[in-house]
């Protein structure tokens, strides 16, 4: 019921929204800068851009049901490969617009580690907050990273609905620890950095973005700009990572 409520509140914001400018179903990793972007280019241009933030998989299967949306942004491949798949994208229209890193957070003031900590000794029998690792990008690449270093297999995970409910739990301190995007953790002033992953410890983080096959005609332009200079440097100071 939860979901059929949520995915019904998904449509009117983008029904709303449609009629005065373009729409974009975006991860929840990106809202402080794609907000930010989205105001430069109100002011720039004139026209308005409402953004619907969700968990790339709940975004994917709403606009592959029909839910009026202009752009789709992704936290990673797989879910844009989905819904390419189904018929809900254009994928003449597709391009990776930015990348990310991965990084271990801690709640309160903690000093910057080069070499990854003890993570089952430092949560002492408590949770790792991460995003839902068997569907949601932010958990999929946690996943990866706690295999990457040798994580035991029973390390107690707090996952959460999307990677921004993930931060809010270390935020509010009601998990110690928990991995992140470098971006989210540049936009919570209540959590520190205690590492961050190298490379080969997951895939590439990329968010490809593709117009709708119900794309309004603004819709294109705005797709341009995410690609552009003011764009890329807005993503950047947010915490984001220029591709390579």
């Amino acid at each position: 019921m939860l979901r059929i409520v949520f995915a019904i509140y998904l449509s009117i914001c983008a029904l709303s929204a449609r009629a005065e400018g373009v729409t974009v179903f975006a991860a929840s990793s990106l809202k402080t800068a794609l907000d930010q972007i989205a105001q430069d280019y109100l002011a720039e241009t004139g026209v308005k851009v409402t953004t619907v933030y969700a968990a790339s998989p709940v975004l994917a299967r709403q606009i592959a049901a029909g839910a009026p949306g202009d752009i789709y942004i992704s936290a990673n491949p797989g879910w844009m490969d989905w819904a390419a798949s189904q018929g809900a994208i254009e994928e003449a229209s597709r391009r990776d617009i930015i990348g990310n890193g991965l990084v271990l957070i801690a709640h309160g003031d903690a000093a910057s580690q080069d070499s990854l900590p003890d993570i089952a000794g430092l949560l002492d029998g408590q949770r790792l907050a991460v995003a839902l690792t068997r569907a949601v990008p932010a958990g999929i690449y946690a996943k990866a990273a706690l295999d990457w270093a040798g994580a035991p297999d029973d390390l107690p995970l707090a996952e959460a609905a999307n990677v921004r409910a993930a931060l809010a739990l270390v935020a509010r301190g009601e998990a110690p620890l928990g991995i992140v995007y470098a971006s989210d953790a540049a936009a919570e002033p209540r959590v520190s950095t205690l590492y961050r992953f190298p490379s080969e410890a997951h895939e590439l983080i990329t968010y490809p973005a593709a117009l709708t096959t119900d794309a309004s005609a603004p819709a294109l332009a705005f797709l341009d700009h995410l690609s552009g200079t003011s764009a890329t440097q807005r993503f950047v100071v947010n915490g984001f990572a220029p591709l390579p």
